[in-house]
């Protein structure tokens, strides 16, 4: 009796692979400059890039310590603690220390960060609506709810 199980491993392989190349390709295109640079006009918005992308951040994952927050975006420490900080001296965000641990110095949104967010957040749905714009609805709230699902196993994974 031949075993099915190579087929099955060769066709999850393969799946895997798609899944991949597809989150590079969406990766990709999220890190370009041009997109970051379309977006802030779209939004209305002067804000340097790099401090943008630092702005949302902590606005979606805050109060973060900047070390995370290197982290999480894949630049070093000392880079990212003079962003926040210029953030902070534009009254973006705040600093502040940790509840839980004070040594730790947390990045906040402050209500004027929050209202350029809401500006970027605005843009980006006009702007992703060209790309949904022939999707049904229940296959965009398919795809929300499944990326939702993958990016809490991953981190859960990571921890």
């Amino acid at each position: 009796m031949m075993s099915t199980d190579n087929v099955q491993n060769t066709h999850t392989s393969e799946l895997m692979r798609n899944l991949h190349g597809a989150l590079i390709e969406i990766v990709s295109a999220m890190n370009r400059p041009q997109r970051d640079d379309e977006l802030v006009r779209e939004a209305g918005i002067s804000l340097d890039r790099a401090l943008f992308r630092l702005l949302v951040a902590v606005e979606r994952l805050g109060p973060i310590g900047v070390v995370e927050l290197a982290e999480r975006v894949g630049l070093d420490y000392t880079t990212v603690s003079r962003q926040v900080a210029k953030l902070d001296g534009l009254g973006l965000v705040a600093r502040q220390g940790s509840a839980a641990d004070r040594r730790v110095r947390e990045a906040i949104i402050t209500p004027e960060g929050k209202l350029v967010t809401d500006k970027i957040d605005a843009a980006r749905e006009r702007m992703s609506r060209a790309i949904f714009d022939k999707w049904d609805e229940t296959d965009i709230a398919d795809l929300v709810r499944l990326m939702r699902r993958f990016a809490d196993a991953f981190r859960q994974d990571r921890n």
